[in-house]
């Protein structure tokens, strides 16, 4: 029984698991856009709006928190100077996952995970 656990395993070990979410939140910063599986998307939203109430933040500590999880020092200054002005005004609901399509491999349902536009309410 899964009582009281708070995160899907994904079929991976811990460090597996790790690694892949930060390489996942690092592309989608970077693209805006990626599309991954269902489940794996559901975990990255979580991760995602994390990163982005860090850099709404926008603190020292904030910034440094951020760095330590996303891999790329360029894409980890877009999120705090673009993101951070972008998502300011919304309490949440910044990345959206969207059902795209059946994977014909092995039939895995996927989702495209997006950043929300500022504009839209």
């Amino acid at each position: 029984m899964r009582h009281r656990r708070q995160s899907r395993r994904l079929s991976r070990d811990t460090a597996h698991r790790r690694a892949m979410l930060r390489n996942m939140v690092t592309s989608l910063f970077e693209h805006e856009q990626i599309e991954t599986t269902q489940a794996k998307a559901k975990e990255l939203q979580r991760v995602a709006e994390k990163m982005i109430t860090l850099a709404k933040r926008g603190d020292l500590h904030a910034r440094r928190q951020a760095e330590s999880y996303i891999r790329s020092h360029q894409v980890c200054q877009k999120l705090f100077e673009e993101a951070g002005q972008r998502y300011a005004q919304r309490s949440g609901g910044c990345v959206r996952v969207l059902p795209s399509r059946v994977r014909h491999g092995d039939a895995a349902p996927m989702a495209i995970v997006e950043l929300v536009a500022a504009a839209e309410k």
